[in-house]
């Protein structure tokens, strides 16, 4: 019969394994030879001096040999060859499958400014076939462009990544992944963290809607920024806050223990870094207790009012209405719904 072999694939470093197979042999030898026409054994009898390469099984049906610590330049065309007259050869392909070097990831700038374009570079080395890089934004995949280098037998890869930073990238990973088929564990990847500088943002929240005589009120400066801007300034009417016991600064924050009509005024927060400056207004009003309950029964009693006189005066115009079509002064189907809710 013929011999039997069949095509590997290993990845570089690894152990290939080549086997020989032949059903009906009358003890002929058989044996294996390298791309290079050389031979590596016949039957059991080592020809190449190559550490690397040990004899697994030799029967006369059989030929098994292994190559260890596999290189790029180990790969191509095996050959088997039976003895018989004429010799029968069966040719196996080893395929050896350069593995990608860890990515690297360049371009970032530390901090970068808000505004800023930056451009971020992944580059893989010694993958064979080509790999395959990815990027994520948080766990999101982005897209990138590409571009593909052959280095000898082996491939460089790199991706691009292009962005306009904003003060939302401030504190964003982003992730390069290389795919391929020799990372059969976790695939490869790097990792690299945005710091974005921003100029402050500031707004004041208040904790009453209706600020009254002897209330406790809180003013919060919240001031965003990076780097953050500390510490915020408060000014009342354009000159500095009043020396008062009711009125305490903490931080960013202002507390009036106890409203007083003095207190009215416009109330201002300003924070700095070295990229700008930022203010909010709060304009005080301080209610009398006493005069809000009184409004508000006014309030009442004027929208009940008025509401009594708009009525009066809808059924007034249907009356007239009504006078006018009787006269065949006006369309009377128009009127007949406005009736309807009169009477």
């Amino acid at each position: 019969g013929y011999p039997l072999v069949q095509n590997v694939t290993v990845t570089e470093g690894g152990t290939a394994n080549l086997t020989c197979r032949v059903e009906f042999n009358d003890n002929t030898s058989l044996q294996w030879s390298n791309p290079a026409q050389q031979t590596l054994f016949f039957g059991d009898k080592k020809a190449l001096r190559d550490n690397r390469i040990e004899l697994v099984r030799a029967t006369s049906s059989e030929l098994t040999i292994s190559i260890s610590d596999v290189t790029l330049s180990d790969e191509g065309m095996y050959t088997c060859s039976l003895f018989t007259m004429p010799v029968r050869t069966a040719k196996a392909y080893l395929t050896v499958l350069g593995v990608p070097e860890k990515p690297e990831i360049d371009g970032l700038t530390k901090p970068a400014m808000e505004g800023d374009h930056i451009t971020l570079t992944c580059i893989t080395q010694g993958s064979k076939p080509a790999a395959d890089l990815r990027w994520f934004r948080n766990e999101k995949e982005v897209k990138g462009a590409k571009e593909v280098n052959a280095s000898g037998k082996t491939f460089t890869v790199r991706s691009s990544l292009q962005l306009q930073v904003d003060r939302n990238d401030d504190g964003v990973a982003y992730t390069c992944r290389v795919d391929h088929v020799a990372l059969t564990q976790a695939p490869q990847q790097a990792t690299e963290v945005l710091e974005v500088h921003y100029a402050p943002r500031v707004e004041i929240t208040h904790s009453l809607a209706v600020p009254q005589e002897g209330q406790y009120l809180k003013l919060e400066c919240v001031s965003k920024g990076n780097p953050s801007p500390d510490p915020v300034m408060w000014t009342k009417d354009g000159s500095e806050l009043p020396d008062l016991d009711r009125m305490i600064v903490e931080g960013r924050e202002l507390t009036f223990t106890s409203l007083n009509k003095t207190d009215n005024g416009t109330y201002r927060c300003e924070a700095s870094n070295h990229l700008g400056t930022s203010s909010a207004e709060y304009v005080l009003y301080v209610y009398d207790p006493n005069a809000l309950g009184q409004h508000g029964t006014d309030h009442a009693l004027i929208g009940g009012v008025v509401a009594v006189v708009v009525f009066v005066t809808l059924c007034l115009i249907i009356v007239l209405g009504r006078y006018l079509a009787r006269h065949k002064a006006y369309p009377i189907h128009t009127l007949k719904m406005l009736m309807n809710m009169c009477l």
